[in-house]
């Protein structure tokens, strides 16, 4: 961020952003036009529009703002918060255990699983070894190289982060990218694979991408337990077609001139041991585990625990690799996860629920909209965040769709109901890649100086739409959850 940037958002968006906090903070409670708005549940709506607007600005680091987020919460509608404010007189406070608990929410154990996962393979030269085996069936046909880029990239991002798969994708391919005439269309092909197939490929699995974390806890808040197998069956499958789509697309685009290509991919350097063989052991070991839930009955989140248990007690995972974690990514959807907590226990989502007529709505309006903003804040700020932002929202609605009484019950229970709703939502944050700043992998795409902005916008609104609309027949008409 430049200076001036800099200086913009702390000196105006910020003093901003804190006048409209207190001014919803301390209106009477009359002013939202919400019956029976307790003032506690009047500072988690301030929370709530304090926390999305320093999400949409990013005045300062994400992260930081889901703190703030908690410990706003605490100090001041939890049962153990500043006392002349938390007086029960002011509506019903939330247990502050329960915030806290954010912090270590079992979603969030399933997540440290998979980046600890992620690493020890980086570690050990596995994530290589898996490439060069996974692309080699693919040939030196361009256009065979480049399905298979696509699917190997979207099935590291599946397990690995979207950012560290694009960049370790990147390094691989900048080689034939250099040898590549300038005239030849097909690297920038190539180059946009990479963001294209990291975005989409997070899709795939609920570690995949911070979104698909922050939907299955909140389906499951609603009543709906989503396994690590239930979610990856319906998706992986979609990925799959969005990545024949996205070849097919770009070849149309940015057709190849060379008759071949030729990736030179490393050699794993570092020797073969036996913490090497326990590292692929405890990887595909744990990946059975997630996908064997029902017949095993150990919940994902506490197979996410095993690998972490055995690596360190071996040494393979050591405290310095506890540094390479990506605690900011934990702490982002642990704000999400504490505003959810917060409407939740001051009962704001049932008073919104029993004010706003979400069950005289229709349902597909509901489904596009919801869609639309989702994709269109994932352009412009971090994905993760915007499904925080969101998703306890659309799980409230959701709750007003799925009441016995609401008038649009049935129709929505036909489309595949709330997890349908909030699954669609996950899949299109991952779906915003319009921009270089749309997400990490577009930045290391247009990085390579090869990819006009003009050709990532149009490519990327194509996939984005084509992959909305068949997101929304797929959950609520082909492949929606029992």
């Amino acid at each position: 961020m430049g200076k001036n940037g800099f200086n913009v958002r702390l000196f105006i968006l910020l003093p901003v952003v804190l006048a409209v906090t207190l001014f919803l903070w301390l209106v009477p409670t009359e002013f939202f036009g919400i019956q029976e708005l307790t003032v506690v549940q009047q500072r988690v709506i301030a929370i709530f529009v304090f926390a999305a607007l320093m999400w949409m600005f990013e005045i300062i680091p994400n992260w930081i703002t889901s703190l703030l987020v908690i410990v706003l919460s605490l100090l001041t509608v939890s049962n153990k918060g500043i006392g002349f404010l938390c007086d029960p007189k002011f509506g019903t406070l939330v247990d502050y255990k329960l915030l806290m608990a954010s912090f270590a929410d079992p979603i969030i154990m399933l997540f440290l699983g998979g980046f600890v996962l992620a690493i020890v393979v980086a570690k050990y030269g596995l994530d290589h070894t898996l490439a060069r085996a996974l692309l080699k069936p693919f040939g030196t046909n361009p256009r065979m190289v480049l399905l298979g880029f696509l699917v190997v990239i979207s099935v590291f991002s599946m397990f690995m982060s979207n950012t560290a798969t694009a960049a370790m994708m990147l390094a691989f391919l900048a080689p034939v990218l250099s040898a590549l005439p300038n005239d030849d269309k097909g690297k920038v092909g190539l180059a946009l694979a990479i963001p294209i197939a990291a975005n989409i490929g997070g899709i795939g699995t609920p570690i995949g991408t911070p979104p698909n974390a922050t939907a299955v806890r909140f389906i499951s808040e609603a009543g709906y337990d989503v396994t690590f197998m239930q979610w990856s069956v319906r998706m992986i499958p979609y990925v799959l077609i969005m990545v024949l789509v996205t070849w097919v697309l770009l070849q149309f685009f940015f057709p190849f001139k060379a008759k071949k290509l030729v990736l030179e991919i490393p050699d794993n350097t570092r020797p073969v041991d036996w913490r090497t063989y326990v590292v692929w052991i405890t990887l595909f070991g744990t990946i059975l585990l997630w996908v064997t839930e029902s017949l095993t009955g150990i919940n994902s989140n506490i197979v996410a625990l095993i690998p972490l248990v055995v690596l360190t007690i071996t040494g393979i995972f050591t405290k310095d690799d506890i540094k390479e974690i990506n605690w900011t990514v934990l702490w982002l959807v642990a704000g999400g996860f504490a505003l959810g907590t917060a409407m939740e226990g001051t009962g704001l989502d049932k008073t919104m629920i029993d004010s706003i007529p979400f069950g005289s709505m229709r349902v597909l309006s509901i489904f596009f909209f919801a869609g639309l903003v989702c994709y269109l804040l994932s352009n412009f700020i971090s994905n993760s965040a915007t499904a925080a932002l969101l998703i306890p929202i659309l799980v409230v609605v959701a709750k007003g769709m799925s009441s016995p009484t609401a008038a649009n019950n049935a129709s929505f229970a036909a489309m595949g109901g709330t997890q349908a709703l909030i699954t669609m939502i996950a899949m299109c944050a991952s779906l915003a890649m319009v921009f270089p700043i749309s997400t990490p992998p577009n930045a290391i795409a247009a990085s390579t100086g090869l990819v006009k902005t003009s050709e990532m916008a149009k490519v990327g609104i194509i996939v984005g739409v084509v992959g909305a609309v068949l997101g929304f027949f797929w959950l609520t008409r082909f492949f929606p959850f029992a």
